[in-house]
This record gives C-alpha cells, structure tokens and sequence, in this order.
C-alpha cells in the first residue's frame, strides 16, 4: 500500500495527465470531415448508377419470364402466341413502379413482341421477341421458338412510357428499331 503522500501526488499526476488529453482538435475534426466528404464524394456516381442497373433488372427478369411463358403458350395452344399477359398465367403485373408491360403482334402464328416501357427517363426499355423457325429434324421440318431480349441502346432516347413507341419485332427475331435496340447478350 502506498503512503498517503504518495497516493495523492500519484492521483494529481493522472488527473493533470488527463486534462491535457482529452477530446480532439478542431483542426483533426475537420481532417476527418473532408477525408468522409471526399470518400462520398467518389462512391455516390457508382452508387447511383448501382441504383439503376437494379431497377432494369426488374424489367430483364419479367421480360424474360414472359418469352418463357410465351414459348410454353404456343406449344399449349395450337401454334398461336398471345398478346394478353393474363393469358400465360405469370402472374407479372403489365405496370410497376418503374415500367409498362404489353405485348403485340403483327402475326399471331410467327412472333410476337413483349415490352417493358420505361416510365422513368433514366431507365432502358427493353423488349423480347418470340419467334418461330422451321428447322429439319431427321428430313422432317419442325417448327421451334426462339427468343431474343432488346434493350434500348440509350436511356435517355427511351424517354417517357407515355410519349415512346417501341415497335414490334420481326419475324427473323431482330430487335425492335424504333428505340435504337439492341440485343441483349
């Protein structure tokens, strides 16, 4: 045990030690400020256009169900596509938050176009074509779909759902070029 002398000239040297230490600079709190400033700086423009890619995602997903169901419809249906998307059984909305779901067709027994129109100016528009082709099997033609998803090229040339028009696609499976599509890879 320490004498009392000695205790209290210990504690008088923590205490004063103490006093000198405590908190931080104003000038180390305004480092830290600027280096948490310039790191949301540089992560915000990926962050959005993380944001962005998630949103089209939605519209890639129910497009390509629909080309999928669209496949199973015409098998089912005595070689006929649908332009009613209640009619396949998905259960995909034909509007969301961020897009416009239709589908049409300028011949029922050889294609037909689905789309998912941007309601959103930053978003793609994508489109899927189903198809049909002729292809010989053990010398016998048989008739097969095929599918190919579009995607606009620019989402600033998609523009509003309300004012684009996104043509059909044609018989080959070529995108739709009303929007400057592309396909999808």
């Amino acid at each position: 045990m320490l004498k009392p002398e000695l205790q209290a000239k210990f504690l008088q040297h923590l205490n004063g030690k103490k006093k000198g230490e405590e908190g931080f600079t104003l000038i180390e709190l305004l480092v830290v400020v600027i280096i948490i400033g310039v790191l949301a700086a540089i992560a915000l423009p990926s962050l959005l256009s993380q944001i962005s890619k998630a949103r089209q995602s939605e519209a890639k997903q129910n497009v390509g169900a629909i080309n999928r169901a669209q496949q199973a419809y015409y098998l089912e249906n005595s070689n006929q596509f649908t332009t009613r998307l209640a009619e396949l059984g998905i259960g995909v909305k034909t509007a969301s938050d961020n897009y416009i779901y239709d589908a049409s067709t300028t011949d029922a027994n050889n294609v037909v176009t689905h789309k998912a129109r941007t309601k959103v100016a930053k978003l793609k528009s994508y489109a899927g074509v189903v198809y049909t082709s002729s292809q010989a099997v053990n010398n016998i033609n048989e008739s097969i779909t095929l599918v190919t998803l579009c995607e606009a090229n620019d989402p600033a040339a998609t523009g509003n759902a309300n004012g684009q028009t996104i043509g059909d696609g044609t018989v080959n499976g070529t995108c739709p070029t009303t929007v400057g599509m592309n396909t999808v890879k």
